[in-house]
């Protein structure tokens, strides 16, 4: 793998790892926004969360599989003679 393939893959990995931080992030914020947010803003907050994380898990699960495509290309790409 020449060194712009590897910056690439980086930056993929990087932006997963991000996007994956941030699912799981949301997930625990949900669950602390729901017995510790005042009662006002309490549920808006706990729905507008919960709208979040699979809007976000469903990218990650596309660009994940996007990158694993890649990624096993440019594997191909190095075993052809």
């Amino acid at each position: 793998m020449d060194a712009e393939t590897k910056e690439v893959l980086r930056w993929k990995f990087y932006r997963l790892a991000l996007q994956l931080n941030a699912v799981v992030f949301f997930v625990a914020l949900t669950i602390i926004a729901l017995f510790m947010v005042p009662e006002p803003f309490r549920i808006p907050l706990v729905l507008l969360l919960l709208l979040l994380i699979p809007y976000l898990s469903i990218d990650f699960y596309k660009k994940y599989h996007a990158t694993k495509l890649w990624l096993d290309e440019q594997a191909d790409k190095e075993k052809l003679p």
